[in-house]
């Protein structure tokens, strides 16, 4: 027999397993519930080594790098380590802009987009560039942190993994809390605070296949990351005091922790916004402006106090904070720094999280209540540092807003539960004083920022009731718009390239006027070239319009009653405050993605 017939009798009886034929052989040999569950034990294997691989990354291209400018001469230090995180913003900038703006920021929002409006769909794509761009500016000295993207990261491997695996719709979209999931128990050695950080941030129904699957991913992350790193606390403490009087400390503490949480919150999102909307400088060079702030403050407070939390992570600071060994002043400077710094580096549309800064701040205020105790009542060091482990909490409840997680994760971060009742108190004081003054938790003000509003989602409880969520869950925030006071002409040179099939037109104080297609706006450009607008079309006649709160169900009625393609969404106590856009399209493509789902369940 000749070799050729030889192969081609092979591959007759043995023919290749195409990607087709092992979903084929998956779907016959294990149910749809069965994959999943499978797979969930795939994905916390698979995010427990890319959470561990990103914390060792992070780690040793920082010190690495601090290392070799802590060997030059102390001009040259003082020279160049300000230029450091400036540098490594300003690669991220470049690749941000050109490769992955969806690699911005803590990670959380985007996983939080992708749940609820994408059905789950996040790229290994992204996962890859939010590892390398947290490397990049993280690592060179950013004051973020490593967890928000590791949840994005991870959320990204176990979304893929699910389409790879043939998955149904929703059972995909299942697999987000499970990497989410996998990817904060992984990054904090916590499991139990990581599944109630996922029911906290993310979902609002405690489902048990959710948890079931959720529950099995945390597990066996932590068991791989604590096979790769060894059995120990993210957090070393000493001996914690005994109850006392002492213990009412958690109730100022808890106040001043609501109070500063709440003033980090604002003042993030308002230089957030300065760097998004009024820097008139380009998108790519705006992480390098932020890290070299960042290289500023940082130099600066090495200088004062020897300490370098403010660069990158900073939790070696904080082990020092719960061990006492550092004073008061130098806790206080550590914290202004730290406090300035990432603000700087997370508006300016760096690649890092929230959650390390938090517990930083925390650390540090904590820190210095415990030696201002330690002056005015003589308590002993281990006050100090059991104040410090209270600041953390208060100041993950105010800032990240999950009261539960915020207690256990302290408690599973440090391996100790002696002082369960003041950091329940002062965390409970904490968030509630935070959510008063700012009822609209970080992650959610940053998507409303980002004109994504996520509010009515979590009342969502499957595609059979899709059409009673609100207009605002599908209509477009990011409007094109056109001006009465300017020429056809003016408002297409304003344009540029961009091309919608009907505008909103406003008047000089931003109020909605009417709506202009596209054609009548080249039509009126082609005949009357230099008129305004507003001396060409009649402003007065009624346009037939929505309201953010109207359900997606009657939404589509008033477009088939009235042959709608296309509706302004205006304010239900403004009728001239102008919203958004919702379209035909929008209604369409919703009816088709929930129908894909049922079909695929």
């Amino acid at each position: 027999m000749k070799r050729s017939e030889l192969i081609h009798l092979v591959r007759a009886k043995f023919p290749p397993l195409s990607l087709s034929h092992w979903h084929d052989w998956l779907r016959w040999r294990f149910s749809d519930g069965e994959r999943f569950l499978i797979l969930c034990m795939i994905a916390g294997t698979a995010c427990g080594l890319a959470a561990v691989s990103f914390h060792l990354s992070l780690h040793y291209i920082f010190y690495f790098i601090w290392d070799f400018m802590l060997g030059l001469d102390p001009l040259y230090f003082v020279i160049f380590m300000p230029l450091v995180p400036a540098l490594g913003g300003l690669i991220a900038g470049i690749i941000l802009t050109t490769l992955a703006p969806n690699a911005a920021g803590s990670g959380i929002p985007q996983t939080k987009v992708a749940y609820y409006r994408d059905f789950g769909m996040i790229s290994l794509r992204e996962g890859i560039y939010r590892f390398l761009l947290g490397c990049i500016f993280v690592g060179s000295g950013n004051s973020l942190g490593r967890e928000g993207p590791t949840v994005h990261m991870c959320a990204a491997i176990a979304s893929s993994l699910g389409r790879f695996f043939g998955l149904a719709k929703q059972r995909v979209r299942a697999m987000v809390p499970v990497g989410m999931g996998a990817g904060i128990a992984a990054a904090f050695n916590a499991p139990i605070s990581a599944i109630t950080f996922v029911f906290e941030e993310l979902l609002e129904d405690f489902n048990s296949r959710a948890l079931g699957g959720i529950l099995m991913a945390v597990v066996v992350a932590a068991v791989v990351e604590r096979s790769l790193l060894g059995e120990h606390p993210t957090f070393i403490i000493g001996a914690m005091p005994e109850s006392g009087l002492w213990m009412l400390v958690c109730i100022p503490l808890g106040l001043a922790a609501g109070l500063l949480g709440h003033f980090f919150v604002i003042g993030l999102l308002d230089m957030r916004h300065f760097f998004k909307d009024r820097l008139p400088i380009p998108a790519w060079m705006k992480p390098g402006l932020g890290g070299l702030a960042v290289g500023i403050i940082a130099t600066a407070v090495f200088l004062l106090t020897q300490e370098n939390g403010v660069f990158s992570i900073g939790y070696g600071n904080v082990d020092l904070a719960l061990g006492a060994k550092l004073t008061g002043m130098t806790m206080l400077y550590l914290f202004v720094g730290k406090f300035i710094a990432t603000i700087f580096a997370y508006a300016a549309g760096g690649s890092g999280g929230l959650f390390s800064p938090a517990l930083f701040f925390g650390g540090m205020v904590g820190g210095v209540f415990g030696v201002l105790l330690k002056l005015i009542f003589a308590t002993p060091d281990t006050v100090v540092a059991a104040c410090a482990l209270l600041g953390m909490g208060a100041f993950f409840a105010s800032i990240i807003r999950c009261p539960l997680t915020s207690i256990f994760i302290i408690f599973e971060m440090t391996l100790n539960y002696s002082l369960i009742l003041p950091l329940m108190v002062g965390n409970m004081i904490a968030y509630f004083l935070a959510a008063r003054l700012k009822p609209v938790s970080i992650y959610n003000a940053l998507l409303l920022q980002d004109k994504i509003n996520l509010r009515s989602l979590p009342s969502y409880r499957g595609p059979q009731d899709y059409r009673n969520l609100p207009v605002s869950a599908i209509m477009t925030y990011d409007t094109l718009n056109l001006y009465a006071y300017m020429s056809a002409g003016e408002n297409l040179e304003q344009m540029g390239e961009r091309r919608h099939r009907a505008y909103p037109v406003l008047n000089e104080n931003g109020g909605f006027l009417t709506m202009l297609t596209h054609p009548e706006l080249e039509l009126l450009a082609k005949n009357h070239p230099k008129e305004p607008i507003s001396d060409l079309i009649a402003t007065d006649k009624d346009v037939e319009s929505v309201h953010p709160e109207t359900s997606i169900q009657h939404a589509d009625r008033i477009f088939v009653d009235k042959e709608l393609l296309y509706a302004p969404v205006l304010s239900k106590l403004d009728a001239r405050r102008l919203l958004g856009i919702v379209t035909l399209h929008d209604i369409t493509r919703q009816h088709c993605l929930v129908e894909d789902s049922v079909d695929n369940a």
